[in-house]
């Protein structure tokens, strides 16, 4: 019998969910399973943690065995998972640090590490001026693959014409264009259909644009864009501008790289 095997055993004779101490002492109490290790509490709660559903890191297997079924006090209750099962306890499995393990605490504070440098790298937008703003938007555009070189695309400051601060060609010949309109607002002031409606006219002939903004959309303004037909024009708010900018590094360096390790079971198992 495997470890997963005798959990599940354990786990099925309880109702209410048990934690992971509880269910090592069961194994042992029922000589379910000869444990080898000098930790072996650790190796259930590894085991759980890996196989459970809504835990999901790295090294996380993509069998899920078991469900979170409640919490004692910091402690998570873990049951059978059962994918018929009308409810599934959706709560965060905010456990202590000692029940989390390694990699588990590294994906937490990698996710902790990239929301903060996606703020102190959208207040760094806000910090320059609008033409560098535009020069930015150009960078990120280009970057993630648009135009056919990294000379394709050209920044217009056109500023009289409705608004198309630049273009990126997607091909030699510029058969295939790309308009840009780039506004850097505050948060508070949003993008509304009427700058929509100047910037789907200023595009004219051009059936592709994008619209970037540091501040939101509003309803009105992305209606009018799902009503074009003859026009496709993408929204990239804030929030999304942020998280690509730190995806596709437009002024960020990577410092480190951190590898995390899975032992290759097959390998063993001979």
């Amino acid at each position: 019998m495997t470890i997963i095997e005798s959990i599940k055993v354990v786990l099925s004779e309880s109702s209410e969910g048990l934690t992971a101490k509880e269910i090592y002492n069961r194994i042992v109490e029922k000589d379910l399973y000869a444990f080898k290790a000098k930790n072996p509490a650790h190796v259930v709660n590894s085991e759980l943690r890996r196989h459970c559903y809504g835990m999901d890191f790295p090294t996380a297997s993509p069998n899920k065995h078991f469900a979170i079924a409640g919490y004692d006090g910091n402690k998570v209750l873990f049951s059978l998972y059962d994918q018929n099962a009308d409810k599934i306890v959706s709560k965060k499995a905010s456990s202590k640090s000692s029940e989390k393990l390694p990699e588990e605490i590294i994906n937490d504070a990698y996710s902790e590490h990239y929301e903060q440098i996606k703020q102190q790298v959208f207040d760094c937008v806000l910090n320059n001026s609008p033409s560098f703003f535009e020069h930015l938007v150009m960078d990120l555009l280009i970057k993630m693959g648009y135009g056919y070189d990294s000379d394709s695309g050209e920044v217009t400051g056109r500023s009289h014409d409705g608004g198309i601060d630049g273009k990126i060609s997607e091909d030699k010949l510029g058969l295939d264009l790309i308009y840009i309109q780039a506004k850097r607002y505050n948060k508070d002031n949003s993008v509304g259909s009427k700058e929509m409606q100047a910037f789907a006219g200023a595009m004219e002939n051009v059936q592709k644009g994008v619209f970037i903004t540091t501040s939101k959309f509003t309803k009105e303004a992305v209606s009018f864009v799902e009503r074009q037909q003859q026009k496709s024009i993408k929204l990239i708010d804030g929030k999304m501008l942020a998280d690509l900018l730190v995806k596709y590094q437009v002024g960020i360096n990577i410092i480190q790289n951190i590898q995390i390790y899975k032992v290759d079971t097959d390998y063993y198992d001979v």
